[in-house]
């Protein structure tokens, strides 16, 4: 099972508040696939370990967007209620270096623990 790393939204999936996520690879995941949800996949210093953060996440659907195609709405599945859309995606755009027509993979997922 694969890893993926929530390190900026670690305690929204803890809390289990996020059911979407916006990456820029990840292309290959399919509904269906699990997913390992982890604090840091990459980058780990020596002795450090990979650290769940909970059960796996069953892959919902899978495809790929605009950051344009943001709605509030999608804010609150990213896990953001109190964040506008327009912020969300100047967040995103700051941390990724690029703009609104930048397309990301949209992955939605479910809990199973």
């Amino acid at each position: 099972m694969r890893n993926m790393s929530f390190s900026m939204t670690t305690q929204q999936v803890i809390d289990g508040t996020k059911t979407v996520t916006r990456r820029t690879g990840w292309r290959f995941l399919k509904p269906g696939n699990m997913v390992r949800p982890v604090l840091k996949g990459m980058g780990l210093k020596k002795g450090e370990k990979v650290k769940p953060l909970r059960g796996p996440l069953r892959i919902i659907s899978v495809r790929r967007e605009p950051l344009s195609a943001m709605t509030q709405a999608e804010c609150i599945k990213e896990g953001f209620p109190q964040m506008g859309w327009r912020e969300f995606i100047a967040m995103l755009c700051d941390k990724y270096d690029c703009d609104y027509a930048t397309e990301f993979t949209r992955i939605e997922f479910e809990y199973t623990d």
